[in-house]
């Protein structure tokens, strides 16, 4: 029968950069002549690794290879040691090599100079299209160096930064940020672990409920009490470093009770980690570790909107092979109005919110860089919180519906499909739930950052856009007046429309600037998410298939 046929016809994209163009448009944009020669060319190799060698382990992982603890050697001795699969090991190797972390904070020898996050999250864009779970440990070792490059001592960062920082060059140390107590969740107020000054040493006792890439990683960013300050909740909490092995190569006084059951991000081992004398070394001001700790957390959930916009583009791509190969009913399946218009839809949903993720860290970049003012400060943070909570949405959004357009095969583990989503579920909880996101609105909001970005993003001339942008306006003079109680009810509605507005907004701008397929997206993307088609009318995304 026709309809069981699998043409096949297309070729699988085999590098995830290449088959990018809007991925090498922004970096075009965005990066110095010499700079983007450079990145293309390593991220032309760094994407055929993603969509070839590292896809494969990726698999192996998730199926049935996922990390093991081996908590005793053969003498009954604790060792609490992680081990995962060769296969792992390499991609942990070969990603790390590229610099991803290693030149956000040192020069890239054929350039002279250091990289920056435009080029680091293009890497880890890529990654996330295949491996998400291995992106996290990546994700919390840019979290660690941002943490030492910032707020350490000169003497703490001579003595970790080589190793976080490693590419090929130095033993590897991954990083890790252990925020989460069994009584505190969230609340990050509530944790009790402690810091005793012991024999002119700080001494961590205490236990980590929900800690990642532990086992792997050579050091860990870790909040704890010291004894001797009385001051309660966050405020009382210090950043402390905590290196896995002690001088002699020894466990550092820590033990992996056992590691979590997880859903899906297989490849990251999560455990509960227990702390029995480990030695710890102060970061910074002893006051400030929340404060500290919450900077590394925006940087964590840009990092997490970029696997979300990663996963949203390996789904799309999986859907548009398996469509246009199919045939059913004597056509591919591509060439049914109502699956053309899913794959249109989707097509400038991930272009939207690809431009502005890297609108995003391009302002983001200026404000590591101590060149932005306090108004770009601000709506930077508001970004944060509004591009990861849409992104990790609409990643599980994109994997249901690549799902559903591959019918019954698309729910086997022979296709990457069940994996995404499995993987894709856990962005909406990484770094901040949408609750916790909400609060993070309502604290900007009092800081007025809501009118600092309505204010640029009206600055557009889509008719349209300006009026969308007006009435939001009004709606933010009414969430104001309101008592917290309503705030927390009304925030999350305000939060997509102001997404969504945001992504459209800088979609406009970027077709401007590139071409045909661009401005059409952009309209696409106005169509869909604004619901502007009138009934009955073909939708711009089946009238434009053919250009997209």
């Amino acid at each position: 029968m026709p309809e069981q046929v699998l043409a096949n016809k297309l070729e699988k994209n085999n590098n995830f950069y290449k088959a990018d163009k809007t991925l090498q448009q922004l970096l075009q944009q965005k990066l110095a002549p010499k700079f983007y020669k450079y990145a293309n060319e390593q991220l032309t190799a760094f994407g055929a690794l993603c969509a070839g060698p590292i896809d494969a382990r990726a698999k192996v992982t998730d199926r049935e290879g996922e990390p093991k603890l081996r908590r005793y050697n053969a003498y009954g001795d604790e060792v609490s040691e992680v081990i995962v699969n060769e296969g792992y090991k390499q991609t942990v190797a070969e990603t790390y090599a590229t610099g991803i972390v290693g030149y956000v904070h040192k020069d890239i020898p054929e350039l002279g100079h250091r990289g920056n996050y435009v080029y680091s999250f293009a890497q880890g864009y890529l990654l996330s299209q295949t491996e998400p779970g291995f992106y996290c440990p990546v994700t919390l070792s840019m979290a660690t160096a941002y943490l030492f490059e910032h707020y350490a001592s000169d003497e703490l960062k001579q003595k970790f930064m080589p190793h976080i920082c490693a590419t090929g060059d130095t033993e590897l140390f991954e990083g890790a940020t252990f925020l989460t107590e069994r009584q505190g969740g969230s609340d990050v107020g509530a944790n009790v672990v402690e810091a005793r000054f012991e024999q002119g040493e700080w001494r961590l006792h205490g236990e980590k409920y929900f800690a990642s890439n532990a086992g792997m990683c050579g050091v860990a960013m870790v909040l704890a009490r010291q004894t001797n300050n009385t001051q309660a909740g966050s405020k009382g909490l210090t950043l402390f470093a905590v290196p896995w092995h002690d001088e002699e190569g020894k466990l550092n006084q820590i033990t992996i009770r056992r590691l979590k059951d997880k859903l899906g991000v297989k490849a990251v081992p999560s455990g509960e980690v227990e702390f029995n004398g480990a030695k710890a070394y102060v970061v910074g001001d002893a006051s400030k570790g929340i404060y500290y700790m919450l900077e590394a957390l925006n940087l964590s959930r840009i990092c997490n909107a970029a696997a979300s916009v990663g996963i949203m583009k390996r789904a799309l791509d999986e859907a548009i092979h398996y469509t246009t190969g199919r045939i059913a009913f004597g056509q591919t399946v591509a060439e049914f109005p109502m699956v053309k218009h899913s794959l249109g839809a989707l097509h400038a949903k991930w272009h939207a919110s690809l431009v502005a993720l890297f609108d995003l860290i391009s302002r983001y970049d200026k404000v590591v860089n101590s060149k932005a003012s306090e108004d770009e400060q601000q709506i930077v943070r508001l970004l944060i919180a509004l591009v990861k909570k849409e992104t990790a949405e609409w990643a599980i959004e994109f994997t249901h519906e690549a799902i559903e357009l591959h019918g019954g095969n698309g729910y086997i583990e022979d296709f990457v499909l069940p994996r995404l989503l499995r993987d894709a579920q856990v962005l909406t909880v990484w770094e901040g739930t949408a609750n916790i996101l909400a609060h993070e609105l309502i604290r900007l909001v009092q800081k007025n950052a809501h009118s600092a970005l309505l204010k640029e993003l009206q600055q557009t001339d889509h008719p349209y856009l300006q009026q969308l942008a007006s009435a939001l306006e009004k709606r933010f003079e009414t969430f104001v007046t309101l008592n917290q109680a309503k705030q927390t009810l009304e925030a999350k509605p305000l939060m997509q429309q102001l997404a969504r507005l945001y992504e459209a907004v800088i979609s406009v701008q970027h077709g401007k600037v590139t071409g045909e397929r661009e401005r059409v997206l952009a309209e696409i993307y106005i169509e869909e998410q604004f619901d502007q088609r009138p009934f009955g009318e073909i939708p711009l995304a089946v009238k434009e298939f053919t250009l997209l």
